[in-house]
C-alpha cells in the first residue's frame, strides 16, 4: 500500500522532525504559580531558562521531547499542495492509533503486534488508488473486497515499513535537533499558552518568508506543545500532547478485516 496518500502521511507525522530542525525549537519555562495569603496577588514564577540562550532553550527542549515513552499528534499541514489533517497516538512500542483526513476521505490506522491495519471510506481508497493509477475496473473490484473492513498488512507486505514508521515513536523523534547548526538565528517570542498549559515560545524566520513557531511547556518537562510553519511551500501546525500516557490499541476482530495477501499484487489498495 504505498499510495501518495500514504507517503503524506508519513511526511506529516515526521514533521515533528522537520519542523524542529529547519526552524525555532522553544522550551522557555516558568514553574507554577506559588499560593500566597490572601489578598496578596501571587509573584510570577521565576524562569528556570533565565540566562540560556534560545539555541541553548533548543536543546534542553529537544532532549525532553525525545525521552518521551508516548505522545499524540494532532493538526493539519500542506504536503505536495495537498492539505493533510493527522490525529494520532503513538508510543515506543512502535504501536498507534489514529486518524487522517486527504481530500474528502477518512481513513483510521492502527498498528499492534507489529501487524498494521487500516480502514478508510470510500472517498479516501479512491483517492488512494487513483493516485496509482488504477482503472475504475480495479478500483471497484478492491473496493467490493474492504468496504466497511480494515485491511491488514503484515510485517514484510507493501506498505507495511511505511506505515509502520508512522508509529515508530523511538524513528520520529530521533530527527528533533539532529542538525544543532540549522536551529541558529532563534529568538525567544512572546509567551502564551497551548490548550490552557503556559508555554515559551522560539521563532524563526527564513529569508524565502517562512516562519516557525515552536511552544513549549512552561510546566514540569520542557516538552514541545506546538509547532506552527507558515509560509513557505508546506505551511502547517502540530499539537503535541498527552506525553507519557497509555496508548491503548486494539487488533481489530478477525471478521471484519481483509488480509492484503489476498488483494491481487497490481491492484492493492
Amino acid at each position: 500500500m504505498t499510495s501518495q496518500s500514504h507517503r503524506k502521511l508519513r511526511a506529516a507525522v515526521v514533521v515533528c522532525a522537520v519542523v524542529v530542525v529547519t526552524g525555532p525549537v522553544p522550551a522557555a519555562a516558568r514553574a507554577a504559580d506559588l499560593p500566597v495569603a490572601a489578598p496578596a496577588v501571587a509573584a510570577p514564577s521565576p524562569d528556570p531558562f533565565s540566562g540560556l540562550t534560545a539555541r541553548e532553550i533548543g536543546d534542553r527542549a529537544v532532549t525532553a521531547t525525545r525521552s518521551a515513552t508516548s505522545l499524540r499528534m494532532t493538526g493539519r499541514i500542506v504536503s505536495e499542495g495537498q492539505p493533510l489533517d493527522i490525529d494520532f497516538a503513538v508510543d515506543d512500542r512502535d504501536e498507534c492509533t489514529g486518524l487522517m483526513k486527504v481530500e474528502d476521505g477518512t481513513a483510521e490506522l492502527r498498528r499492534v503486534d507489529h501487524v498494521t491495519y487500516m480502514k478508510g471510506d470510500e472517498a479516501f481508497w479512491r483517492a488512494s488508488m487513483t493516485s496509482q493509477g488504477m482503472s475504475e475496473a480495479q478500483i471497484t473490484t478492491v473496493l467490493e473486497l474492504i468496504e466497511d473492513r480494515w485491511l491488514k498488512i503484515a510485517p514484510g507486505q507493501t506498505g507495511s515499513q511505511d506505515l509502520g514508521g508512522v508509529c515508530d515513536l523511538k524513528s520520529l523523534l530521533a530527527g528533533l535537533g539532529k542538525d544543532k547548526e540549522r536551529r541558529g538565528g532563534l529568538a525567544r517570542g512572546p509567551d502564551g499558552k497551548v490548550d490552557g498549559t503556559p508555554v515559551a515560545t522560539l521563532v524563526k524566520k527564513e529569508a524565502g518568508g517562512e516562519t516557525t513557531t515552536v511552544s513549549v511547556s512552561e510546566r514540569g518537562e520542557p516538552y514541545i506543545l506546538k509547532m506552527v510553519r507558515e509560509g513557505g511551500k508546506e505551511p502547517g501546525a502540530l499539537v503535541l500532547s498527552d506525553y507519557d500516557e497509555p496508548v491503548d490499541v486494539k487488533a481489530p476482530p478477525p471478521d471484519e478485516t481483509v488480509d492484503l495477501a489476498k488483494l491481487d499484487r497490481g491492484t492493492s489498495a
